[in-house]
């Protein structure tokens, strides 16, 4: 009897470190599995003290900018100072609204962001589409790709998750790959890809720094391979 009672205990607390982990609550220094990992962030992770996010053990963060046609996020500039302020490479991303004007959406992004050396390329984020056959949002993608790598002067990198990826961004292989996948040990390819640039393994991770939780990602390299990444 006792020893059920011992392999009982022994489970339980196997289950919950495991959904702890994954849920975040280990992770201030984003997973000691990783070597480079780092964070992206958004007006909703409020005031971020980006200097206890780097001690944490954050290399990078990426800064939402803009999504669709109009809209700016209203922490975009400090975030962007600060993060850089804090020594953690930077950069920026478009959330892309499939229903919106591509044209009109890459000169929301470009009216905001100014990108330096030693700042990450621009990423669009695409996660869901709206009324539109596949032909027609991927001609609009690549429109905005093509005005992103033409202003910046850098192959822009691509966001999405891996359903949304496989059934519609398969054209884009390409394109540096921020791939979006949980509860897995390794991401999924896409249709189209042969590697990935960027992991989003986590939706739920808590770090220092940061009221609340924030997504938490991986590079796939090394340093010479991120800084190599970076603008020139």
């Amino acid at each position: 009897m006792k020893f059920y009672k011992v392999v009982q205990v022994l489970l339980f607390s196997w289950l919950l470190f495991g959904c702890a982990k994954q849920v975040g609550m280990y992770s201030n220094n984003l997973d000691a599995r990783y070597e480079i990992v780092g964070i992206d962030v958004s007006k909703y992770q409020g005031t971020i003290d980006f200097n206890k996010v780097k001690q944490a053990g954050a290399k990078f963060v990426f800064v939402r900018a803009t999504e669709g046609n109009t809209y700016q996020d209203a922490n975009f500039l400090v975030n962007l100072a600060k993060a850089r302020e804090a020594g953690l490479a930077t950069g920026a991303y478009h959330f892309y609204e499939t229903n919106d004007d591509p044209h009109t959406q890459l000169d929301n992004f470009k009216s905001i962001v100014l990108l330096r050396s030693g700042d990450l390329p621009p990423v669009i984020d695409i996660e869901k589409l709206h009324n539109q056959n596949k032909t027609h949002l991927v001609d609009n993608i690549q429109v905005f790709l093509e005005g992103l790598e033409a202003h910046y002067g850098v192959k822009p990198i691509l966001y999405s998750g891996h359903k949304f990826s496989n059934k519609y961004l398969t054209h884009f292989g390409e394109y540096p790959l921020w791939i979006a996948e949980y509860g897995v040990d390794e991401p999924r390819l896409p249709k189209g890809w042969t590697d990935w640039r960027f992991w989003q393994w986590s939706q739920s991770s808590t770090m220092s720094g940061i009221k609340g939780q924030v997504d938490a990602n991986r590079f796939n390299g090394n340093d010479a391979e991120f800084r190599d990444l970076l603008l020139k």
